[in-house]
């Protein structure tokens, strides 16, 4: 672990640790492709919208997972750093297990509040039964969403990225086989994809747990080490809620998104339910090597090593913002052609290849948010990532969105993702000038 972290080349300990976590984010990016594709197939376009209305769902269940699984691994890395070993396995084994609580408390209340949460997200009468379907089995089978970010997460910090890619993938693999057969041999349509994705995320779960325990030697799965004082779970939270609270920002901006669509018609809505599975394509790529380079990131601030420290986020900046413009421009040329894949819908296809290429002007600008916001939670710079977490699709957002649609109207909404990016793009530079770029905070 030591050569890897401290000793190896940069590009050769970066692309060692994020290739295998990027390869996992091109097959959760395949499974979503899979999913709106076998979705669509019924060319249905209410069960379409209906199960798009739900995409902030899932966000929510990824966000609860990151309390645990982005604060656990952000300050098990440092610890690593600082050999605190013990402490680093207890950190571990109580983010397991609290994913567990959190994700069976989670299921109790999504279904106490089913109506009013769908309504919230834009469900009318057309869509709110096939919502329904999709909104009922995903709450069901929160618990197993939430725990299986966690191991993936924390197994990283010890190298074992491979291993996390591997456990990842056997459920999306089992998700995309189980689409098909649930979704129309069985004739269960938006329950099918929603019940093919929980025992995905089943199959992950228990696969990552075992991988940890065969091969990690400081995260541990020891239900006896998950008890934790104050200070560390303060340190777990206040780098967890932030990264969490980036997922609850990716459901907020989509739902807003979404509302604000639905005063234009169905079909914008399912185009553009479209539009952010495609946009995943570039997404989850960038969000790859962002991730996967956070234990490198972690490990290094906590050996206090500041001039890798510094290496290691130039090269950072420098992969995610090459790799997204050459690919956005790829996927602007095809645009119309992967709209086609989906819905036969020549209005769908026009209105959707419209706002897929205006979301992908501005991808290099995300890459580099990515990075700051990454860098924030592994360096456990709390104020930082808190304000990075609600700026791009939260508070950034919401006030393009608003006054994108007054003045406007359509096209104000369609656009306001990629003014939110550039200026939280300039916002993170300003951070990471203020907040790293001092003497002090790496020694």
């Amino acid at each position: 672990m030591e050569d890897l972290f401290e000793r190896a080349p940069i590009p050769r300990a970066y692309f060692k640790l994020a290739l295998p976590v990027v390869l996992s984010m091109v097959a959760s990016m395949i499974y979503n492709l899979a999913d709106t594709f076998f979705v669509s197939q019924t060319q249905n376009t209410n069960l379409v919208a209906g199960v798009a209305l739900c995409t902030p769902l899932f966000s929510l269940l990824i966000a609860i997972g990151d309390i645990f699984g982005l604060g656990g691994s952000s300050l098990i890395s440092r610890l690593l750093g600082e050999k605190a070993f013990q402490t680093g396995s207890r950190v571990s084994s109580f983010c397991l297990y609290g994913a567990v609580v959190f994700g069976l408390l989670t299921t109790i209340l999504l279904l106490a509040f089913e109506r009013p949460i769908l309504h919230l997200l834009g469900a009318t009468t057309a869509t709110y039964a096939y919502a329904a379907q999709f909104y009922r089995i995903m709450a069901l089978g929160a618990m197993p969403i939430i725990v299986s970010i966690v191991p993936g997460n924390l197994i990283r910090t010890e190298g074992f990225a491979t291993q996390s890619m591997i456990g990842t993938m056997v459920g999306t693999v089992i998700t995309i086989i189980l689409d098909p057969i649930l979704i129309f041999s069985l004739g269960m349509e938006a329950a099918g994809a929603a019940l093919a994705t929980v025992i995905g995320y089943m199959i992950s779960a228990s696969v990552l747990v075992y991988l940890t325990w065969r091969y990690c030697q400081v995260v541990s799965v020891d239900v006896r080490l998950s008890r934790i004082d104050g200070h560390l779970l303060r340190q777990v939270l206040f780098i967890g809620i932030p990264g969490s609270i980036t997922n609850l920002m990716q459901a907020f901006g989509t739902a807003v998104l979404n509302r604000y669509l639905v005063d234009y018609g169905p079909t914008r809505v399912a185009a553009m339910g479209i539009v952010l599975k495609v946009y995943m394509i570039i997404m989850l790529v960038m969000v790859g090597f962002a991730f996967g380079a956070q234990p490198l990131i972690g490990y290094t601030f906590g050996a206090k090593n500041r001039a890798r420290f510094k290496q290691i986020l130039h090269f950072d900046l420098l992969v995610e913002v090459v790799y997204a413009l050459v690919f956005a421009v790829i996927l602007m040329i095809f645009a119309p052609q992967l709209m086609a894949l989906f819905l036969h819908n020549p209005a769908v296809i026009q209105t959707g290849t419209y706002m897929l290429r205006a979301f992908l002007v501005t991808t290099p600008f995300v890459g580099a948010v990515l990075v700051y916001t990454t860098v924030f939670q592994s360096t456990g710079k709390a104020s930082g990532a808190f304000i990075m977490s609600i700026a791009r699709q939260g508070v950034v957002f919401y006030v393009m969105v608003v006054l994108g649609a007054q003045l406007f109207g359509y096209h104000g909404v369609i656009w306001a993702q990629p003014v939110a990016d550039v200026l939280t793009c300039g916002l993170g530079w300003l951070l990471t000038k203020l907040l790293l770029n001092r003497k002090s905070s790496v020694n």
